[in-house]
């Protein structure tokens, strides 16, 4: 291929090239496959929008259901992508390392079947977006070439199959107080990770206490950081970055910072008002949240009032 062409071997340099490489990521087949999968009622599946939190739950998941198991290249390897199952060469029916069979997705809540039971976390749509871009910086994106401000603008615009972050949130905030739903915020992990960890595992239906020990001491900042390569999407990159048209070494980072509020020294004025003014017509004028810490809130009052429950 030329230098021109949009598909050469490259990390995009524009959004329009990142646009091009991105609809190649999951191939028609793979999309037939992930959308016949029909969840069994105990699989436990972790839907959340990219860089809310999923590879962090998925640790926790498969420690808690494993007692701490970290002999996995890679941990889509143990808890698939449902999406990108088929084009990774995983079987979404074979048997996994532990039970509950455990697998991810970035659907939303109209998307997904009424089966199984969901773990939803969200996150600051803000600290979402820009966490999203430095995920792409290296892998699908040349560092510097596109603005922060020009991605998040991209993610508010484009036409993706599992819809927006606001259609994300709110279909699963629709579902939050069914059985098979436990919603968390991504804040609260960082803020009081033992407290949920012991909130999972309940809805798990893992009650050992030292496998939830285990769980929670493996889902660290340090412990992942110590351990990134179990959570950098490389098997993810091997099987993709040729059909996507990025170099085979392209790869980016999940274990970033551990911290919130990223957003404030990365994000301009301008694409931030814009988120603002996105929150008030697609969440605060349906739902009646005036922003994320108000949302958040109400989710935290629920979670006290279900700890209460008998």
């Amino acid at each position: 291929m030329s230098p021109q062409d949009p598909m050469a071997p490259r990390r995009a340099r524009s959004i329009a090239e990142f646009a091009e490489r991105m609809a190649h990521f999951v191939s028609s087949e793979g999309l037939a496959y992930a959308l016949a999968f029909r969840p069994r009622g105990d699989d436990v599946i972790i839907a959340t929008y990219p860089k809310a939190g999923t590879t962090w739950m998925q640790q926790i998941v498969h420690g808690l259901r494993t007692g701490g198991d970290m002999d996995f290249a890679e941990i889509s390897a143990v808890v698939p992508w449902i999406e990108l199952a088929h084009d990774m060469g995983i079987d979404l029916e074979a048997p996994q390392k532990a039970a509950p069979r455990a697998f991810k997705t970035h659907w939303n809540g109209e998307q997904m079947p009424r089966e199984g039971r969901y773990i939803v976390v969200i996150r600051d749509p803000r600290d979402t977006m820009v966490s999203f871009y430095r995920f792409m910086e290296g892998w699908f994106l040349e560092p510097g070439a596109v603005s922060a401000d020009d991605f998040a603008a991209y993610l508010i615009d484009r036409d993706h199959p599992a819809g927006s972050y606001w259609q994300h949130l709110k279909t699963w905030w629709a579902r939050r107080q069914d059985d098979n739903v436990l919603m968390l915020a991504f804040e609260d992990l960082l803020a009081d990770l033992a407290g949920q960890v012991r909130r999972v595992a309940r809805f798990v239906g893992i009650e050992d206490e030292a496998t939830i020990a285990i769980a929670t001491r493996q889902a660290r900042f340090d412990f992942m950081k110590a351990h990134e390569r179990q959570f950098d999407d490389h098997l993810t990159a091997e099987a993709r970055n040729a059909a996507c048209g990025l170099p085979a070494a392209a790869l980016s980072s999940k274990v970033r910072t551990g911290r919130s509020g990223g957003h404030a020294g990365t994000l301009g004025p301008a694409i931030r008002a814009r988120l603002d003014a996105i929150w008030q017509s697609e969440i605060a004028s349906p739902l009646g949240f005036a922003d994320y810490a108000a949302l958040r809130r109400v989710l935290a009052a629920e979670a006290e009032e279900a700890d209460f429950r008998p």
